[in-house]
């Protein structure tokens, strides 16, 4: 998630970042059903535009979680900018509208990055839960559709997504309070908008419920956007780790879903190796 928020660059084993790394030569297409993309904050070591072009050498279709200074560079490069965000607030995750005295401040932030998103071709703005700071469900998911069906017509109107991502509470964001896929779903159906949904990442919720596939079928409607990351660790999705990443893109594929699938997973070999590796298992 956010690199403030994430444990910093200084955590990042990353390798190869300089334009000559033969890993930028990658090229292919990221041919399959889905639309692929990659959070940026894992390859903050390399350089945005030349990110950006090995993305699209690649074949990949986006970069996600990028502030709005970030948008343009990654479209020059003939990239969508998948996911914006709001604001570089470093409390971002844990300041959410689970608590009604954050929705002014919250609210102030979405009103100015949803048109401006609309305009520079950016789909999707991301938007947290908050922390619990002992508010109980039944009232968090209240202040949440409280909150959010505020911004909903103008996100309506501008034909930008407002994503609330669902994080795990148990390892990487204690006190977080959208921690369970059946809390988040029940905020999506309060508000009852098509341009509020759930962020769903798969990392998250392997770790805090598992059952990934069935939860993806049953809350298709409810999810606009998705991250990928190995459990445990959050690295390669690879034979380290304990999710069939060709089957829940598979599933993901089946259900009919148009939006994208972003890798955000620390990468522990070449970036750029490791990241085409990825794309390729769920090319499906």
């Amino acid at each position: 998630m956010l690199l403030a928020s994430a444990g910093g660059v200084g955590a990042l084993a990353l390798t190869g970042t300089r334009t000559t790394n033969p890993s930028l030569a990658l090229a292919g297409n990221a041919a399959g059903r889905l639309r692929q993309s990659v959070s940026r904050w894992p390859y903050t070591k390399i350089p945005l535009p030349e990110f950006a072009r090995a993305c699209k050498a690649m074949g990949l279709s986006a970069i996600d979680l990028l502030q709005p200074e970030e948008w343009g560079i990654v479209r020059d490069a003939g990239l969508v900018p998948s996911m914006g965000y709001p604001t570089a607030r470093n409390d971002f995750i844990a300041t959410g509208f689970n608590d009604p005295k954050n929705h002014p401040m919250l609210l102030r932030e979405l009103e100015a990055t949803i048109p401006r998103a609309a305009g520079e071709g950016v789909p999707n703005v991301i938007a947290m839960f908050g922390n619990r700071h002992g508010i109980s469900d039944e009232q968090g998911i209240a202040n949440c559709i409280a909150g959010l069906k505020q911004i909903a017509p103008l996100a309506e109107e501008q034909k930008v997504t407002v994503c609330v991502e669902l994080l795990n509470s148990r390892v990487d964001h204690k006190d977080y309070q959208g921690d369970h896929t059946a809390f988040g779903a029940a905020v999506i159906r309060g508000i009852g908008s098509p341009r509020v949904k759930l962020l769903y990442d798969i990392y998250h919720m392997q770790i805090m419920e598992g059952d990934v596939i069935r939860t993806i079928r049953e809350h298709s409607a409810d999810i606009g956007h998705y991250h990928t990351g190995g459990v445990p660790g959050r690295h390669e999705l690879d034979d380290t780790q304990e999710l069939n990443y060709r089957g829940i893109a598979s599933a993901i594929a089946d259900t009919g879903f148009t939006g994208f699938i972003a890798h955000e997973f620390v990468p522990t070999r070449d970036p750029l190796a490791s990241l085409r590796a990825a794309m390729d298992i769920c090319a499906v």
